[in-house]
């Protein structure tokens, strides 16, 4: 079970091989129905094996950055996956105890994928969520992916699952339904983009979003302040005419925004004279609380504005509201700080911003922010998404996590937020994946990772609200509370 677990990493970014995943659970769900095993025991080892691989990139920045001894970052991950592991475990233990003996058909292809998605979605919020590898997400770049924009990525996971149960019943003899369950999710992606209301209205944008590749070993580190600062600029200068947003990933301005006036008032003027706006990644510091946020330099509106537009403070930005725990705070700091370095990395005492923000105004746009890790919530984006948001903005360090597969799951999942909401994305990052995603979760324009370079696109503009923009993940949280339901009855009444 741990080897069947650890072949669903290979589903996912960067390797993509998306049938290896209902495969392997379909192979661990004839394990538990035809081996005389713990259904809990059988399907922890599964998530085990699952995270261990899958999000073993974790342990980069412990050792790399938080100076912890190798054996205490695996033992440290390893109690991590263990956590993980426990919401499997229950999908499979209340997976034991509603199983109908006379329903192989009901019991995998509808009772198990609704208890899978609902410890997928507990895994998304419970002490503060990890909503990582979820399995929709192995189809960023699979053929269902343009179901996300009905049924979000937890539908395309209970589909994934049901599809596995049918690969199941097939090997124990039950012929018919594999086929019939293809047949109707190939007319279901057949029939998607004729119906999809995300139209294009023949508008585009000109962006620049720029990598700056500054090691993270330098990233706070004060003499490379302004080195960095004038990186950013001198990169962006050439573009400033052709681009009608400059985007500079987060915190890519490595000091508090008070003390960075003078730089942040100079870029406001640049901007202006161009007539063009820069968002950029900041710590700011507002009535005594620290924020990761994002700020407007030069134009909000779409004519040229007064040179200052920008000031301190001003309304026209984004404070993050997801913090990442022990990377932007510390539960339990008075007792976790003095253990380890780790628990003392930079910027690690943030407060977190309003769950529902205003979207930031650039050069006339409206875009819907998410710092970092918050991409992967998506009713919070999409709590944040208007009627009027042009594009959705993500930006990241992933330099954190080195030459892992990390910041490429990350790049994935933006992918799949694109797709649920209808609205094109913009990636920009310190040292990639800096992207734009188009509505339909194409990635349409990228850098290489770790080089420092500009990526200019013209990006096309939609309109029209997706069914997932609408209800969000109330459809299939209903049906599978609905399919729970009949479990309870089917096994009151015995059938």
């Amino acid at each position: 079970m741990f080897a069947l677990g650890a072949l669903t990493a290979l589903s996912f970014a960067p390797y993509n091989i998306w049938p290896l995943l209902p495969v392997a659970l379909a192979v661990a769900m004839w394990c538990g129905e035809k081996l005389p095993l713990s259904a809990t025991k059988l399907w922890w080892w599964f998530g085990f094996g699952s995270f261990a691989t899958g999000i073993s990139w974790v342990h980069v920045s412990m050792v790399r950055y938080g100076e912890l001894p190798l054996a205490v970052a695996i033992l440290l991950m390893a109690l991590l996956c263990a956590y993980l592991a426990l919401f499997p475990a229950l999908a499979g233990w209340c997976y034991s105890k509603l199983k109908s003996p006379k329903a192989p058909l009901w019991n995998l292809c509808f009772l198990f994928p609704a208890l899978w998605v609902i410890a997928e979605w507990a895994r998304g919020w419970v002490l503060t969520g990890f909503p990582w590898l979820w399995l929709g997400y192995s189809q960023a770049e699979g053929p269902l992916r343009p179901l996300a924009a009905d049924i979000g990525t937890l539908g395309i996971s209970f589909i994934v699952v049901s599809v596995a149960g049918a690969l199941c019943l097939l090997a124990l003899k039950r012929f018919f339904s594999l086929p019939i369950w293809l047949l109707v999710l190939a007319v279901g992606v057949f029939i998607t983009p004729y119906y999809n209301p995300i139209k294009r209205n023949g508008e585009t944008v000109n962006v620049a979003l720029v990598q700056g590749n500054i090691p993270q070993s330098m990233k706070w580190d004060p003499e490379a302040l302004w080195p960095t600062l004038l990186k950013y600029i001198d990169l962006t200068r050439p573009h400033f005419a052709d681009s009608d947003i400059v985007i500079w990933p987060e915190a890519a301005v490595p000091s508090l925004e008070l003390d960075t006036q003078e730089f942040l008032d100079n870029s406001n003027r640049a901007a202006n004279l161009n007539n063009s706006a820069i968002i950029t990644g900041i710590p700011g510091l507002e009535h005594g609380n620290f924020y990761n946020a994002l700020i407007v330099l030069g134009n909000a509106g779409k004519k040229q504005q007064a040179a200052g537009d920008y000031q301190l403070h001003s309304n026209n930005r984004y404070r993050k509201h997801h913090l990442l725990p022990v990377g932007e705070f510390v539960p339990f700091q008075s007792l976790l700080r003095p253990i380890a370095p780790f628990f003392n990395l930079p910027m690690s005492s943030f407060s977190e911003g309003d769950y529902i923000q205003d979207n930031l105004r650039a050069a006339g746009y409206h875009l819907a922010p998410a710092i970092c890790y918050e991409i992967a919530f998506p009713e919070q984006l999409r709590d944040n998404v208007r009627s009027d948001t042009d594009m959705l903005l993500t930006v990241s360090n992933d330099a954190w996590f080195g030459e892992s597969n990390g910041p490429l799951q990350h790049m994935q999942i933006a992918q799949m937020r694109a797709v649920e909401l209808g609205r094109p994305l913009l990636r920009g990052t310190n040292n990639g994946v800096t992207a734009v995603v188009d509505e339909h979760g194409n990635i349409t324009d990228k850098l290489p990772q770790f080089e420092q370079g500009v990526l200019t696109s013209k990006v096309a503009l939609v309109e029209g609200v997706t069914l997932f923009h609408r209800f969000g993940q109330w459809p299939i949280l209903l049906l599978t509370a609905l399919i729970l339901l009949l479990a309870l009855l089917r096994r009151k009444m015995k059938i």
